[in-house]
């Protein structure tokens, strides 16, 4: 299984590829092991679903919580603690020099959008290749971040001096208030992230994506807010449940941390953890700017 987020699809800890899915616990290659957990070994008496290629070549006690095997190069929470706060950081520091250095005053505003409009391209490109790569690139996660950055600066900057003054930190308050609490959600087990939760939360996702695709078309080739998805009583329900998927994804990216430690993934891939929560987090950030600015726009 994949584990997504709104915008970009990107390796999760699956079964598929070799990391631990949503629905089954670590597996450790014994017999017994090896079929439990399989989606289709009740069908199937002869199918055995793959080993943990990281698992303890000793074994595991039954009934024990599953353990990473020892050794060095292993992925661990201070990993990605430490390369989300790179990616972060990185993000947030081209935002603040975009904001100080592109003016957004009606001199210079089509300068402004263009710029912030090439950089968000590039962004989305450089968040393509890295979805697709077998393999972590920094470089190009780190890239994507300062792309990023400039783009919501000056998104952040229009906003917040043009149309509702404060919203940029009313946003960012938001955000965190939402990685909070599903963080510790998550962690007191009221989020349970399995199958019917992962193709739950997709089946949504695909279809908000899809109106506000439609939306924009409409928008383009007809004019004004298109089908209204982005403005009135509409754009503030389309808004809150832009959130809310924000917040789903969210704990699909808590589960991929935790499996990968548990299976003891290789230390790169760190680097992908921070790039989806990264992601996570823009798509949640720009969902409450976009719901404050119609929120204090209609005021």
């Amino acid at each position: 299984m994949r584990s997504s987020n709104p915008v970009f699809s990107r390796r999760g800890f699956s079964r598929d590829n070799g990391y631990a899915g949503f629905h089954t616990a670590p597996q450790t290659g014994g017999p017994a092991a090896g079929t439990q957990g399989s989606p289709y070994a009740g069908g199937n008496p002869y199918a055995q679903a793959p080993a943990n290629p990281y698992a303890n070549p000793y074994g595991q006690v039954q009934g024990a919580p599953p353990q990473a095997p020892a050794g060095a190069g292993r992925m661990t929470m201070d990993d990605v603690v430490m390369r989300t706060a790179t990616t972060l950081g990185i993000l947030i520091v081209t935002a603040a020099i975009a904001w100080a250095t592109l003016p957004v005053d009606d001199a210079n505003l089509k300068r402004s959008y263009g710029i912030a409009i090439g950089a968000g391209l590039i962004a989305m490109v450089l968040g393509f290749v890295q979805s697709f790569k077998r393999k972590a690139s920094p470089p190009l996660i780190l890239a994507y971040a300062a792309c990023e950055g400039v783009f919501l600066g000056v998104i952040s900057s229009v906003v917040d001096n043009r149309i509702a003054s404060g919203a940029a930190m009313q946003a960012v308050i938001g955000t965190m208030a939402v990685f909070v609490g599903v963080l510790v959600a998550y962690r007191a087990g009221w989020i349970r992230v399995n199958r019917r939760f992962y193709g739950f939360v997709m089946a949504a996702a695909m279809g908000f994506l899809l109106l506000m695709a439609v939306n924009l078309l409409f928008a383009v080739f007809g004019g004004g807010d298109g089908l209204g998805f982005r403005s009135g009583g509409l754009g503030i329900a389309f808004g809150i449940l832009g959130v809310l998927l924000g917040a789903c994804f969210l704990a699909l990216d808590f589960k991929q941390v935790e499996d990968g430690i548990a299976y003891g993934a290789p230390r790169e891939e760190s680097w992908l953890a921070a790039f989806g929560l990264t992601m996570t987090l823009v798509w949640i950030y720009m969902e409450f700017l976009r719901l404050i600015a119609i929120l204090q726009g209609d005021n």
